[in-house]
């Protein structure tokens, strides 16, 4: 059996490591943040120190057989309630995965630092700390490359083709998704194109409006939409 300052050592370190992560949670205004990721992080430590020296006694007895791990095996799978509890679905939106996954690796932190191993605990709470702060704008910035953009323009009839298009917006041909026309008036006058565009930037699509203004047989172009490229 461990000492109690040993203990008390043990739910220190796995407060102090779960604040910081919690800490880069709370700064973005995520519900779970830093008390929550403390929370967690302490309490897997306690439930680790349980799993493996609150059984010593029982064990001792004659023709006991008991496997203390699979108390602390509970927490990674109990651990998913609050996990859920974070992830918000708005539409085809879904946020607090990240959050989620932290609250998850918390408290695989904590259960490090209550089965004493204080290196792996640091070690994982770095190398966490690097993916949720150091990742981000890398990944923000391969999704500001990667858009869809949903157009609706109104040309001449009959005068504007998928080439004509690639060749304004300077595209690739495996960017233009969609490209639909319809004669909505049934005059011959104007048609109305549909264009749906793939891993286009953010700044090309800013700047999409003024160059297809500038075609002489474009009326009037609208963005509909735009979002992430998905997969």
């Amino acid at each position: 059996m461990i000492s109690n300052v040993e203990i008390l050592l043990r739910l220190a370190v796995a407060a102090a490591l779960g604040s910081l992560v919690g800490f880069e949670r709370e700064r973005l205004l995520w519900a779970a943040g830093i008390r929550t990721h403390m929370l967690v992080c302490v309490g897997s430590c306690l439930i680790m120190v349980v799993s493996a020296y609150g059984f010593a006694g029982v064990l001792g007895q004659e023709h006991t057989v008991l496997d203390p791990s699979r108390v602390a095996a509970q927490v990674v799978s109990g651990i998913g309630f609050l996990g859920a509890g974070s992830i918000l679905a708005r539409g085809e939106i879904v946020k607090g995965l990240t959050t989620a996954a932290s609250i998850w690796t918390v408290a695989a932190i904590g259960l490090a630092i209550g089965g004493g191993l204080y290196f792996a605990g640091v070690a994982s709470t770095i190398v966490i700390l690097i993916i949720l702060a150091g990742v981000k704008p890398l990944e923000e910035a391969y999704r500001a490359r990667n858009q869809t953009a949903h157009l609706k323009i109104t040309v001449d009839h009959g005068t504007f083709t998928p080439d004509e298009l690639r060749q304004a917006l300077s595209l690739r041909t495996s960017q233009i998704k969609r490209f639909v026309v319809e004669n909505r008036n049934g005059d011959n006058d104007s048609d109305e194109i549909a264009v749906l565009l793939n891993k286009v930037s953010s700044e090309d699509i800013a700047d999409f409006k003024a160059r297809l203004n500038d075609v002489g047989v474009v009326r009037k172009v609208e963005l509909i939409k735009r979002s992430p490229t998905s997969g």
